[in-house]
């Protein structure tokens, strides 16, 4: 078993920084990928960003590319999200998961094994 546990959210003004992080614990951990997806209430859960564990490749969701970037620490078994230039429209709850096979669809919910609990971000104008 995998237990995910984000941090770092929060309530901040349009244009500001936050920075969530995922810290992982249970088995040995070595996931394929890690992401991060963002929900509204009502709404299915959006990719946000992804990172390959293995080579630190990354992937972005086309309403955060160029403001939010996703980086990992092997030695702390975390991954963390900068999230710059952030705008109301960026407010969710932020959710890490975590794929622990070859990834059919790192952009897709469904691709991914485990899930933390989510922080809630809220950006006002």
């Amino acid at each position: 078993q995998v237990q995910l546990a984000e941090s770092g959210g929060g309530l901040v003004q349009a244009g500001d920084s936050l920075r969530l992080s995922c810290a992982a614990s249970g088995r040995t951990f070595s996931p394929y990928v890690m992401g991060w997806f963002r929900q509204i209430s009502g709404k299915e859960r959006e990719f946000v960003a992804a990172i390959v564990w293995r080579n630190g490749y990354t992937y972005s969701g086309a309403s955060v590319k160029g403001r939010f970037t996703i980086s990992k620490d092997d030695a702390k078994s975390t991954v963390t999200l900068q999230m710059n230039t952030l705008k109301p429209e960026d407010t969710a709850v932020y959710y890490c998961a975590a794929d622990m096979d070859i990834s059919r669809n790192v952009r897709s919910a469904g691709s991914y094994d485990y899930w933390g609990q989510g922080t809630q971000v809220t950006v006002s104008s």
